[in-house]
């Protein structure tokens, strides 16, 4: 099974490339151009260094948020222009789901946190499951970075870039995912679309939208002027 998965909810963001279970190709975005410039000519650079096709592509995988508003506009768009094209099945990831998937094996409870700027945070707690699989404990939520250092509270471990402002807050009982794990990584993203697609999940192609669980600037500004 063929799989190109696509992270661009964080900047650089990147592609990965994936057969069956085999890693082919994993690589980041240009630093210095975003994903509307460098996604489609990077997709088409790693195709053919694989030696494949769009048409040969079984499922096309994105992270669907929280993060970027651009990134992922851009990013659910192309997959779901290439899953038409290739005729190909499509799954949406959920951002934090990718980073508490690269924590280690041996952590049974979880906390990931994304930076939603304005001193906030996107914030998801997991718990492992039998299988060995995150279950996610409800939606992300935005949270206070304040209140949610509150909350902590006992032995747990957390993960997540929105960790980077936090550097001396955290309370002495919680640990930290290393944080090369913290960013959310295409690799991530094609391994967890596979298994949840041999289980049977599939997303609707003309129904997957990002997640950017608040409005935008703009649009708030918008609201508060009428």
């Amino acid at each position: 099974m063929r799989i190109l998965a696509l992270e661009t909810s964080r900047k650089p963001g990147s592609i990965a490339l994936l057969d069956d279970a085999t890693l082919v190709c994993e690589v980041e975005l240009p630093e210095d151009g975003g994903p509307g410039r460098s996604l489609a000519p990077l997709i088409d650079a790693q195709l053919r260094f694989a030696g494949w096709c769009v048409a040969d592509l079984d499922l096309i995988a994105c992270t669907v948020g929280p993060g970027s508003f651009t990134g992922l506009r851009i990013g659910v768009t192309t997959a779901k222009t290439l899953a038409y094209a290739a005729d190909s099945q499509i799954l949406g990831v959920p951002t934090l789901d990718v980073v508490a998937e690269q924590a280690p094996g041996n952590i049974a409870t979880l906390t990931t946190v994304l930076d939603a700027q304005r001193r906030q945070l996107f914030a998801a707690r997991y718990d492992r499951s039998a299988d060995q699989r995150w279950q996610a404990a409800g939606e992300p939520q935005i949270i206070d970075q304040s209140v949610w250092l509150e909350q902590l509270s006992g032995p747990s471990w957390v993960s997540g870039s929105g960790l980077q402002r936090l550097a001396g807050e955290l309370p002495a009982a919680v640990q930290v995912v290393a944080d090369t794990q913290w960013e959310p990584r295409a690799a991530t993203v094609a391994e967890i679309a596979l298994w949840r697609y041999q289980e049977g999940q599939r997303d609707n192609f003309w129904q997957l939208t990002p997640r950017y669980y608040r409005k935008s600037a703009a649009e708030e500004k918008w609201e508060r002027q009428q």
